[in-house]
């Protein structure tokens, strides 16, 4: 009992599927996608089965019309199921059974299907639609979205529990843990969207932060700092990405911008300057027991 997205971008291909319900874990049991395949919600009495049965079927180039429909004629409690496909190509098949407690229903567009079911009113899933098509930005967002919008026009009607999202690259590769674009559930909450919502800007700093490591191994120090600053913006209150770019501006010679931004974090974890201290053995700083030196004063 629940509402969720699935949607391919159409920049991208991308592939991915969001959700929110009261319901514990609810990404456990909704979300399923696979690289280079499609993305599927399985919901209202749910049926995980539904998840890699659709995902085998479309893997091997059944379209998602007759992937769904080979599975819900099979499946006894199709009547109170709400199940929905999108594939590597857009293409889109949904199904809300009869006996899905109201107000239950779905709408589709161009690559992307809106389903709910035990909502406070039908305007849910319109709303979904709509707030995906009115976005700007990446994927994510468009799906934060999407259920923000669900959440606006009443939402679950017993309330709200847990979310989560999930996207994976248009093209599967021979390295599945780079796939996974974004993976982020919130299985207890009293605001779920929220902090799904926080997630996924921890998310975003994280993976600036990653830029940054790639760009000083290529020898960019200006790009690679300008992608910690960027970190740091998104992880406020998170101190990880004032560490590495206060060591990447010592190295820099930036040295008392570096110390300022170690004293600043120190204050509130000293264990950051023991950390500091036991990089040199790792062979983790460019100029060793130098940029401690200098960082930490001594």
């Amino acid at each position: 009992m629940t509402y969720s997205i699935v949607a391919r971008d159409p920049e991208t291909g991308d592939l991915g599927v969001a959700v929110q319900s009261h319901w514990f874990s609810v990404g456990s049991v909704v979300t399923w996608a696979e690289p280079g395949v499609g993305a599927i919600a399985t919901q209202s009495f749910a049926e995980p089965a539904y998840g890699p049965r659709g995902l085998a079927l479309m893997r091997l180039g059944v379209d998602p019309v007759t992937a769904l429909a080979a599975l819900t004629s099979a499946d006894a409690e199709q009547s109170r199921r709400q199940v929905a496909f999108v594939d590597v190509s857009g293409r889109v098949a949904v199904h809300t059974g009869d006996q899905c407690i109201e107000a239950a229903g779905h709408v589709t567009g161009d690559g992307v299907s809106c389903q709910a079911n035990m909502m406070r009113g039908p305007d849910v899933w319109p709303a979904m639609l709509e707030a995906y098509h009115a976005t700007t930005g990446d994927l994510a967002e468009r799906l934060m979205a999407a259920l923000e919008a669900a959440e606006a026009a009443g939402g679950d009607v017993r309330g709200r529990q847990s979310a989560a999202m999930l996207i994976v690259k248009a093209t599967g590769s021979s390295q599945p843990w780079q796939d996974r674009v974004v993976d982020l559930r919130v299985d207890d909450a009293p605001d779920p969207l929220t902090e799904l919502r926080r997630l996924l800007s921890v998310h975003r700093g994280y993976a600036h932060m990653e830029v940054a490591e790639q760009r000083e191994v290529a020898g960019d120090m200006t790009g690679s700092l300008d992608a910690y600053e960027e970190a740091r913006r998104l992880l406020a209150g998170n101190d990880e990405a004032t560490f590495w770019a206060a060591i990447l501006m010592a190295d820099a010679g930036r040295v008392e911008e570096g110390k300022a931004m170690l004293a600043d974090i120190v204050t509130r974890e000293s264990g950051w300057s023991d950390l500091l201290r036991r990089l040199p053995a790792a062979d983790l700083l460019r100029n060793g027991e130098a940029t401690v030196t200098s960082l930490l004063g001594s």
